[in-house]
C-alpha cells in the first residue's frame, strides 16, 4: 500500500513539474524592476471590472463584431548587412562577390536559387588617413585615401521557416553577422478580408434574428455603420523582459560583497489576444504569423413614428330666401353671404 501512495504522490509531483515548464520565464523578472503595491489581490482587475460590470438598458440597439484571422507568410525575407573593406575598389567588390557567392552555393542545397537573392548598395565610399609631409619649417598634413568601405543590404527569400537556420549558418560561416530584419508576405490579402467579411455578416445576421426574439424587430429602426480593417505583422509584438534574481546567499553565507553582471534580455512573441473578438479563424498557433482583422459596428436607432394628419371637414350650409309678391307669386333666390 505504501507504495502505491508513493507512486501516486510521483506522478502528481511530476505532473505539477511538467505544467510548470509551460510557464515559461517572462513573469521571472527582478524583484528591482517590478513596483509592488504590497498584498496585491491575486485576480486580474480588469476582468473583474467586466465581470462586475453594469448593463444600462436603451432604446438603441447596437451590434459590435469583430474578427480575426492568423496567416502564415506565404514567403519570408530575410535582410543581413555586409560591411566590407579593401585597398582599392575592384578588390573590395570582389572580397563581397566571393562571400555572396559562397553563400549561394551552400543554399541551393535546401531549394534556395540565385533568383531568391538581391543585394541593395547602401554605400561605397574611401577611407582617408593623415599623411604628415615635413618640411623645413613646417609641417603639412594631407588626407589621402588608403582604401574603401562597402556596405550592402543582402535580401534572401525562403518558404519555410525551418530554412533560416541554415541561412543563418551559411552567412555566419561567411562572416555576415549582421541581421536586420525578416519579413513577412502574404498572397491573395483581399481573399483573407473577404472571408472576414462573410463571416461578419453571418453573425449580424444571428445577432438581429436574436434581438427579434426579444421584441426588437430591428426593421423599425434607422441604422448607421462604422468599419475598419488592419494587418499586423510579428515584428509589432514582440515584447521583452530579464529573467533574473538578483539575491545572492552565497555572498551572504560568505560575507562577501554581491558583483552585479549584466543580465540578459529576452524577447518573446506576444500576439494580438482573442478576448475581444466574436470570430476567430486559425486560432492555434505555432509560430509568428501575420495578424489580420476586420471591425464592424452598426448603430440602430428607433424610427420616428409619422404623426396621423387629421382630415379638414369642412360644413357648408348654403342659404335661401322666399320672395313674396303682392299677387300671391313666390321667388325663391340664394343668399349672398359674402
Amino acid at each position: 500500500m505504501k507504495n502505491y501512495v508513493l507512486s501516486a504522490l510521483l506522478i502528481v509531483t511530476c505532473s505539477l513539474s511538467i505544467c510548470a515548464q509551460h510557464k515559461g520565464n517572462y513573469d521571472q523578472i527582478s524583484r528591482q524592476n517590478v513596483l509592488h503595491s504590497g498584498n496585491a489581490t491575486i485576480y486580474n482587475p480588469t476582468v473583474q471590472q467586466q465581470i462586475n460590470k453594469t448593463l444600462n438598458p436603451s432604446n438603441q440597439v447596437f451590434i459590435d463584431v469583430k474578427a480575426l484571422q492568423n496567416v502564415g507568410a506565404t514567403t519570408y525575407t530575410a535582410i543581413f548587412n555586409i560591411s566590407q573593406i579593401g585597398p582599392t575598389a575592384d578588390s573590395t567588390n570582389l572580397l563581397v562577390n566571393q562571400r555572396i557567392d559562397a553563400i549561394k552555393s551552400q543554399l541551393k542545397t535546401i531549394g534556395i536559387t540565385d533568383e531568391d537573392f538581391a543585394v541593395d548598395v547602401i554605400s561605397f565610399v574611401p577611407n582617408y588617413e593623415i599623411e604628415v609631409q615635413k618640411k623645413l619649417f613646417s609641417k603639412t598634413y594631407t588626407e589621402v585615401p588608403n582604401g574603401f568601405e562597402l556596405q550592402q543590404n543582402l535580401h534572401i527569400q525562403f518558404i519555410k521557416t525551418n530554412q533560416f537556420e541554415t541561412i543563418l549558418t551559411a552567412c555566419a560561416k561567411n562572416e555576415i553577422y549582421n541581421l536586420v530584419k525578416v519579413d513577412y508576405y502574404i498572397e491573395n490579402i483581399a481573399e483573407v478580408y473577404k472571408n472576414l467579411q462573410t463571416k461578419l455578416l453571418k453573425l449580424i445576421e444571428e445577432k438581429k434574428a436574436y434581438y427579434k426574439i426579444l421584441g426588437f424587430d430591428l426593421a423599425d429602426y434607422n441604422v448607421a455603420i462604422a468599419d475598419d480593417q488592419y494587418c499586423y505583422f510579428p515584428k509589432d509584438f514582440y515584447q521583452s523582459y530579464q529573467a533574473f534574481n538578483s539575491v545572492s546567499f552565497e555572498a551572504i553565507n560568505k560575507k562577501k560583497g554581491v558583483t552585479n553582471v549584466k543580465k540578459q534580455t529576452s524577447y518573446y512573441y506576444q500576439p494580438l489576444s482573442y478576448e475581444n473578438y466574436d470570430v476567430i479563424i486559425n486560432p492555434s498557433i505555432l509560430e509568428p504569423v501575420v495578424q489580420i482583422g476586420m471591425n464592424i459596428r452598426l448603430q440602430y436607432s428607433p424610427k420616428p413614428k409619422e404623426a396621423k394628419v387629421e382630415p379638414i371637414v369642412k360644413t357648408e350650409i348654403k342659404h335661401k330666401y322666399y320672395v313674396v309678391s303682392p299677387n300671391g307669386t313666390i321667388d325663391i333666390q340664394a343668399l349672398q353671404t359674402d
